[in-house]
């Protein structure tokens, strides 16, 4: 059933919740509390301060002046300017996975209103300067901040949900993200960030998490929809009085019942119709293919129903394609439209720029935009999600300089996190002042974002990775909020190689429009002689070496209409290694483009009558990518 109340009379800025009536019987499912304030499941608006408690909302006392409250907010009146989703195709997208409150919270960043929407508007110049076009920010619907087991190992203190997973509304923009000392509701302070990222030609993509909410397991707090229906919005286990947890969390979120289903979708087409977002990325989207009793369904409604909804037609939808407790739809992901994180991407890229064997024809995959994964007819290489770092994990500074996570601020002795990283510190644990040491690691970063931004698909950054930004080996920083985890803008002049390399990779990536193709890269010539734009080599020509000892490759991409050719040598070995060089036509050369082992400016050639001309090898340095481009002989 569904049940609506009007109250005549309530204006805009009226604090409300609900309380709901029914039988308190875990045994069977149902857990109602009417002691409890619920927050509206559709606010568009929650207020809380230092009076929320979420201890209060556990057990059956009242707690009315410690609850999460909503906010009436008024419809209308909000001045777009004319503004419409960017709609870039994904062939051309560089997307930025930030933490709004992250991007501008240290004090380095100098804006008005740091750790806020409004904030980020600020750091747009830095944004456009990067060269992305789209942020994919984490998730910015209210969500609870107390949710963490752990306190500060050190001091006890209580420690604070950063990230954001653990949401309690789905139409409310987190109310910590605000300006701060006003009382006033942040949907504008939204907009207006949204606003600004669009005419600078950024489009916004939200992290949304609909597979479980912060209320937890059946010992967890009582804020929403567990007072509302607790059958009808969770997966309950044989036990009712149980979960269902495929989510790591304590509890799954039924996605697939009807009422769940038609607040999923309401709730996505506000965010595209009345915030103006252009995407979203689904948290452990493996979830929304589970049936009520947690089983994967072959036709699941709740993503046919993304996918098929008119007014979601034209946003970008992202998968996280598997969820905590070992479903892994990488590369099977139900539906047409749906692009995927590719977290074997992350991992087979991390393995061979690390040094392991037997990677190289992996590696080659990846490169080519994970054809061996993305098999149906119709699916696009830039439907595969390429990163080498997300928020979850290691930085890109801490990949390359650490071998072992380093979590024990986060109060769970060390046990939390993945320890499956696939990092080399390079010789010592942590920073150092060693400069041997230091050069190799800048030339590992280098390697990471060479190989990224030459891959077909569509490539991902992490925050601060463009300047070196370190969580002092923290790999699961999801409650720091401290400087931990916020970005130290003193990096962005510190570390200005790496800041250009990233910046100049981005504009070569745009500049040759074969590192992006629409359609999956082919080896083999058609019968009318077209058709072949790779042609793959080792060491020798024509002699690529896929055995297991082999930590070397090279390709040729050439014959794309109107562009020049590339030849692409990458070199994880400990050695350095002579490459042959393919014979060019008469009158065109080769000329160095890329060399990670070369310092700044000369790791990146901006202008190409300043390179030099290569004839018929070069020596690629130890643990180094080297690209050569064709260009008329002088």
């Amino acid at each position: 059933y569904y049940w609506h109340v009007k109250i005549h009379g309530i204006d805009q800025g009226q604090v409300y919740g609900y309380r709901v009536e029914g039988p308190s019987r875990p045994h069977t499912g149902d857990r109602f509390n009417p002691a409890k304030v619920l927050f509206d499941p559709y606010a568009r608006c929650a207020v809380y301060g230092d009076n929320w408690s979420r201890q209060d909302a556990l057990g059956m006392e009242p707690n009315i002046a410690s609850s999460i409250k909503a906010k009436v907010v008024g419809n209308g009146g909000y001045e777009w300017e004319e503004d419409q989703p960017l709609g870039h195709p994904f062939s051309d997208l560089v997307i930025y996975e930030m933490h709004v409150r992250g991007f501008t919270r240290h004090s380095s960043s100098q804006v008005a209103d740091p750790g806020t929407f409004t904030g980020v508007i600020e750091k747009i110049p830095y944004l456009v300067s990067l060269g992305v076009n789209a942020v994919e920010l984490l998730p910015v619907q209210q969500y609870d901040p107390q949710s963490v087991p752990a306190g500060n190992p050190d001091t006890g203190e209580p420690l604070v949900n950063y990230w954001g997973y653990d949401p309690i509304a789905f139409f409310a923009p987190h109310h910590g993200y605000r300006k701060p000392n006003e009382d006033h509701c942040v949907v504008n302070e939204f907009r207006d960030m949204v606003k600004a990222l669009h005419q600078a030609g950024i489009e916004v993509i939200l992290d949304v998490v609909f597979n479980h909410t912060a209320e937890g397991d059946e010992t967890g707090p009582t804020i929403s929809f567990r007072g509302f229906e607790n059958r009808a919005y969770y997966l309950l286990a044989d036990n009712p009085a149980e979960y269902r947890d495929y989510s790591g969390t304590g509890n799954t979120f039924k996605c697939n019942h009807a009422v769940v289903r038609r607040l999923i979708m309401d709730s996505l087409r506000y965010w595209v119709q009345e915030m103006h977002v252009d995407g979203f990325r689904f948290d452990l989207a493996a979830i929304l293919s589970r049936d009520e009793y947690g089983k994967p369904m072959k036709n699941p409604p709740i993503l046919w129903s993304i996918e098929s909804d008119p007014v979601l037609a034209k946003t970008k939808i992202i998968a996280e394609a598997w969820d905590a407790a070992g479903l892994y739809q990488v590369g099977s992901f139900i539906g047409d439209r749906w692009a995927e994180w590719n977290g074997r991407y992350r991992d087979d890229v991390r393995r061979f720029v690390k040094g392991d064997e037997g990677m190289v024809p992996d590696l080659a995959s990846r490169l080519m935009g994970s054809p061996d994964l993305y098999r149906d007819p119709g699916r696009q290489p830039h439907r595969s999600i390429n990163f080498i770092t997300c928020h979850d994990g290691f930085t890109l500074n801490d990949l390359v300089s650490y071998d072992k996570k380093h979590n024990l601020a986060n109060g769970e002795e060390n046990q939390d996190g993945h320890d499956a990283n696939y990092s080399w510190n390079c010789g010592v644990e942590g920073r150092t002042d060693d400069q041997h040491i230091e050069r190799v690691r800048i030339k590992q970063i280098k390697n990471f974002i060479a190989i990224l931004f030459l891959s077909q698909g569509t490539p991902m950054l992490q925050m601060g990775d463009e300047m070196r930004r370190t969580q002092g080996g923290n790999n699961n920083a999801y409650c720091q909020d401290n400087e931990i985890s916020w970005l130290d803008w003193e990096l962005w002049e510190r570390n200005n190689e790496i800041f250009r390399f990233v910046q100049e990779m981005i504009r070569f990536r745009r500049d040759h429009p074969c590192l992006n193709a629409e359609e999956f890269v082919s080896e083999r010539k058609l019968p009318d002689g077209s058709g072949k734009h790779v042609t793959w080599h080792g060491i020798r020509l024509n002699e690529p070496d896929w055995n297991s000892n082999s930590r070397s490759i090279a390709f040729h991409m050439h014959d794309f209409p109107n562009e020049c050719d590339l030849y692409i040598m990458i070199n994880s070995f400990w050695e350095d290694l002579s490459f042959a060089v393919p014979d060019l036509p008469d009158g065109v050369c080769w000329v160095r483009a890329i060399d990670t082992a070369r310092t700044t400016p000369n790791d990146l050639i901006t202008n190409i009558q300043e390179s030099t001309s290569v004839a018929h090898e070069y020596k690629v340095e130890a643990r180094s990518v080297v690209v050569l481009r064709s260009a008329n002989a002088v």
